[in-house]
């Protein structure tokens, strides 16, 4: 049976720095196998991690600076200009470092930044990584994550304190369907426009989803808290692109009716 929930897309973000601010978007380009245009296009290598850019192959996350253990980059605003490769890292409301991701000199800089401003909280020597078409996402495949807000909403519940969506790095937030609905999607295909996204893979949360994005704080336990009320830790799910096409906040989501054979 189709799907009888109207919903659609609140909101849309990307994150260009895997660990970094996410950036929103009014709409966006999705092609057959991709990710969202530059998402997680670039990490900052934690010391050596065997990364090869020539040969790259999907890497566990505490080989990169990240959320889960290094709450302190939430406390950090970066904005990172397609065009130019520029990123700029605020702090304090300050520029505290730009560099040009596509060139060494410009990589070099927003090293220099993380080794010298946070020396005592990294492992070891940070190296900004990149390989064209390779995303450092904490998953293999390539994918676009989906939100829930309702089940955002139903977390608030369980924690008893307000949950900011952004804690879940979502790409698309969806208004519309009831908490938890996501989960019944899985192995279906939504529609949105022409665009045709398959749901593969429920997101198990780790620590990360702990830090408040605004005050950078580790405040709550939400995937414990999960667990203890529901059994597991998860909130959202993972999805292919199948057909591409543009999207763009307000934009309409049905799930469609699976084929009969």
């Amino acid at each position: 049976m189709p799907d009888t929930f109207p919903a659609k897309i609140a909101e849309i973000y990307r994150y260009p720095v895997k660990g970094l601010t996410p950036e929103q978007l009014t709409r966006a380009e999705l092609k057959p196998g991709q990710t969202l245009l530059a998402d997680r296009r670039y990490a900052i290598e934690n010391g050596p991690s065997g990364f090869d850019p020539a040969e790259p192959k999907w890497l566990a996350k505490p080989h990169f600076l990240m959320l889960m253990r290094d709450e302190w980059l939430a406390g950090l605003r970066t904005h990172f200009d397609d065009a130019s490769h520029l990123l700029t890292i605020r702090r304090n409301g300050e520029i505290a470092a730009q560099g040009n991701l596509a060139t060494p000199e410009g990589r070099a800089a927003i090293e220099n930044f993380f080794a010298t401003a946070f020396a005592g909280q990294i492992k070891g020597p940070p190296k900004v990584l990149e390989s064209p078409g390779h995303s450092f996402s904490d998953v293999a495949r390539k994918v676009v994550s989906i939100i829930n807000l309702a089940s955002v909403r139903a977390i608030e519940d369980i924690v008893g304190a307000p949950v900011h969506p952004l804690r879940f790095r979502g790409n698309l937030y969806v208004e519309g369907w009831p908490a938890w609905h996501e989960f019944d999607l899985l192995d279906q295909t939504l529609a949105i426009g022409d665009v045709r996204l398959r749901i593969v893979k429920r997101i198990v949360r780790c620590a990360a989803v702990n830090v408040d994005p605004d005050t950078a704080q580790r405040d709550l336990a939400i995937p414990q808290a999960l667990q203890r009320q529901l059994g597991h830790g998860d909130c959202g799910i993972y999805a292919e692109v199948i057909t591409g096409g543009t999207i763009a906040t307000g934009d309409v989501i049905a799930a469609e009716a699976p084929e009969l054979l």
